[in-house]
C-alpha cells in the first residue's frame, strides 16, 4: 500500500539541509541532515515533531495515527537529498529510546526507521545497526 507524502517545504537553497512538513493533526516536522565536521561525506539525520506542545523533545511519540505517512514522506526527502549529494557515502540516525526502553538495543522507533530504509538505499549499501543506531554505508565498489 503505497501512501501520499505530505507537502514538503523544501530549503531555500537545493543544496540546504532543513525540510520542514505538516501532519494532517497540524504537527511540524523538521527533517535536517548534518554533515560531519571530520568527514564531510559522512551526515547524521535528525527529524521530529517541532511543535510547542512537546516542549521541544523532538523524538516524542506522538500517537496521532500519522506515522506510515510520516515515513513516507521521510522517505521522498532523504532520496531528494541523496540525489542531490551522490558522494555522501555514509548516512547515520539514532531511534531515540522511549522512556520505557532500554536505549542498548534498537528501540521500536528504529525499527520502524528500518522497515523503510529498503525504499531509500539498495544493494549498493550496507546497513548496520548498533544498538540504538544504525550506519548506512555505500559499499567501496561502488563509489
Amino acid at each position: 500500500m503505497s501512501m501520499t507524502p505530505y507537502e514538503i517545504e523544501y530549503p531555500s537553497i537545493p543544496s540546504g539541509n532543513v525540510f520542514m512538513f505538516t501532519t494532517d493533526s497540524g504537527l511540524d516536522y523538521e527533517v535536517r541532515f548534518a554533515r560531519k565536521k571530520d568527514n564531510l561525506l559522512h551526515v547524521s539525520i535528525a527529524f521530529g515533531v517541532t511543535n510547542e506542545e512537546f516542549e521541544g523533545e523532538e523524538y516524542s511519540l506522538t500517537n496521532k495515527g500519522e506515522a506510515f505517512r510520516v515515513m513516507t514522506t521521510i522517505v521522498k526527502i532523504f532520496n531528494h537529498y541523496k540525489e542531490l549529494h551522490p558522494n555522501i557515502n555514509t548516512y547515520e540516525f539514532v531511534g531515540e529510546p522511549r522512556a520505557d526502553e532500554d536505549a542498548e538495543f534498537p528501540t521500536r522507533r528504529l525499527k520502524l526507521y528500518q522497515r523503510y530504509l529498503p525504499r531509500i538505499f539498495d544493494d549498493n549499501w550496507t546497513i548496520e545497526v548498533k544498538g540504538n543506531k544504525a550506519v548506512i554505508s555505500k559499499n567501496s565498489l561502488t563509489y
